[in-house]
């Protein structure tokens, strides 16, 4: 395994910082926030960097809010400076991890992402059912309150096997405890809980849920030795063309969960499937020869798009936005077989204009 240290340097220079201003700041720049950051450009980098490098540093509150994507999340927004921060540490830490990540994990990861991970999982499917010989069925669960429910110091234990470096861990730990679902008087206690939960508003929060959960994958790749897995953050799939194999794979998978990462299965959310049923993965439900939108997903985006549609009469979006958005959903719907419904969408939009 190799080690890194001489991280710290990399990270909090101007370079890096100014680099990741830079990142942080696409799409976004008519928000307040970072117009107000803008403004000040060059004295906030520097301050910034000053106190990484006296190690003055404290990261900021967040502001929670929730959002519908399609479940209720809640959602955790840091100040600008520190999602610079959290920009500057990605993008020095991430190739440290990266190459350790299987193919088959597709969360946050640039050239993968859920249309390459429902791709791969339809192409598993159509090996194993040798084009419909064979039956296929899909093992499917997720992990209840995943992101709540990291532990910060086995998550730290994962982290400093590969970096050494006292001071990057030092930084690595300010984030990682800049957050948590433990309540203060629960932390206070004289055998206090330990400390869990990161933000999903924060980009770091995405490499760290890959780093905690590769410890999952190598144990799936290499003690339950499962050829055909694929993850998503916390949902995933194996296909087997024998069922009991499947059932019998829950109990270790559990185990290793909870023994190792203090995670837990969610009881409702864990099913075996057979192919010719549809197996619902990431948005899309997959056939044998097709693969349709969750009928969730298709009310939610005509819901969305009237909206979108009221809206721009009403003078509140322009006719680009409202274009923009069409052109998303379409684009969407062109990763199943939605000829017929992109055609109502396309005449939705024509019948009110």
């Amino acid at each position: 395994m190799k080690i890194y240290n001489n991280l710290f340097d990399q990270i909090i220079s101007p370079e890096n910082l100014f680099w990741a201003w830079n990142s942080f700041k696409s799409g976004k720049r008519n928000k307040r926030d970072v117009l107000m950051f803008e403004r000040h450009l060059e004295e906030n980098i520097f301050q910034l960097h000053r106190e990484l490098r006296n190690k003055t540093y404290k990261h900021g509150p967040y502001t929670g809010f929730y959002i519908r994507d399609p479940k209720q999340r809640h959602i955790h927004k840091a100040d600008v400076r520190d999602r610079v921060l959290h920009h500057a540490i990605f993008s020095i830490i991430n190739p440290i991890f990266e190459e350790t990540f299987i193919p088959t994990s597709f969360s946050c990861r640039i050239g993968f992402g859920t249309h390459k991970g429902v791709d791969t999982l339809e192409n598993i499917t159509r090996t194993i059912t040798r084009n419909g010989t064979r039956n296929c069925f899909v093992l499917k669960c997720d992990i209840k309150k995943f992101f709540d429910s990291v532990d910060h110091k086995i998550l730290l234990q994962i982290i400093e096997k590969r970096i050494k470096d006292k001071d990057a861990i030092w930084l690595l730990k300010s984030i990682i405890e800049s957050y948590t679902t433990v309540p203060a008087r629960e932390r206070e206690r004289v055998n206090p809980v330990p400390r869990k939960g990161i933000p999903i508003g924060n980009l770091t929060s995405q490499l760290f849920a890959n780093i905690y959960m590769n410890e999952f994958d190598q144990f799936m790749k290499h003690e339950l030795h499962i050829k055909h897995y694929v993850r998503y953050t916390d949902d995933f799939a194996i296909a087997s063309p024998d069922r009991v194999y499947l059932e019998n794979l829950i109990e270790p998978i559990s185990k290793f969960l909870s023994d190792h990462l203090l995670l837990n299965l969610h009881p409702k959310k864990i099913s075996i499937r057979k192919l010719n049923q549809g197996i619902d993965f990431l948005g899309y439900v997959i056939f044998p020869k097709h693969r349709l939108l969750r009928t969730k997903t298709r009310r939610r985006m005509f819901v969305k798009l009237t909206e979108k549609i009221m809206a721009y009469h009403a003078g509140v979006i322009s006719e680009k936005s409202l274009v923009a958005s069409l052109q998303s959903y379409l684009g969407v719907m062109s990763h199943a077989d939605t000829v017929r419904l992109a055609d109502k969408i396309k005449n939705l939009i024509w019948f009110v204009n």
